[in-house]
């Protein structure tokens, strides 16, 4: 009996330690962001994860800034720029510690069934700034109406276009008659801005 137990003990150490060998990489989300069906903005968002949410994280794409992770039910792919994970016992983004923490390289294949509808930002492009608070806007219709007659270039930007997300100082916003927030177009989306803090306020569907 006493060599039967110490086998299963035995047993039941080598199973311990094969779940430490393949221990999940847990990220936590900085910023709301959309969780992609593919590595890039072009491609269709999947779902909303908010911020603190926890991210299982399956590893990034060498030379980029998209990984794939598993949060709120979600399967998809996000930047590392808004992911951070323990690292001695500080709180660090993924993106500037992915050889520290050692984030397994994966790779993506496209189908011709998901084909880049549009240019993506290239991986030395600006980010828009971390999200944060800002007041819920509910747009006049004239807004629109003046925007879609009063059309200016896009911008390109990484990282996903959010209320609250805090837009680049280089970018120049455009005003809009008897209204206090101005508008610009990211990424091909139109948005509304607080020129005080440059926070987005409003993104039109």
């Amino acid at each position: 009996m006493i060599l039967k137990r110490n086998i299963l003990l035995a047993g039941a150490v080598l199973l311990a330690s094969g779940g430490l060998a393949q221990a999940e990489m847990v990220a936590t989300t900085v910023n709301d962001l959309n969780v992609r069906a593919g590595p890039g903005p072009q491609y269709p968002a999947v779902g909303l994860a908010t911020r603190g949410s926890t991210a299982v994280l399956d590893g990034c794409i060498e030379g980029s800034r998209w990984c794939r992770v598993d949060v709120n039910g979600m399967r998809g792919w996000v930047y590392a720029d808004y992911l951070q994970m323990d690292y001695g016992g500080n709180q660090v983004i993924v993106e500037q510690h992915r050889a520290q923490i050692g984030v397994p390289v994966v790779t993506y294949e496209s189908t011709a069934s998901v084909v880049p509808a549009e240019p993506q930002p290239a991986p030395g492009d600006e980010l828009i700034g971390p999200v944060g608070a800002v007041e819920t806007i509910t747009p006049p219709e004239t807004v629109r109406t003046y925007i879609e007659t009063n059309p200016t270039e896009t911008v390109r930007l990484g990282g996903d276009v959010v209320v609250g997300a805090e837009v680049p100082d280089d970018v120049t916003f455009q005003t809009i008659p008897d209204y206090e927030y101005r508008y610009t177009r990211i990424n091909d989306r139109p948005v509304l801005v607080d020129p005080g803090t440059r926070r987005i306020v409003y993104v039109y569907q």
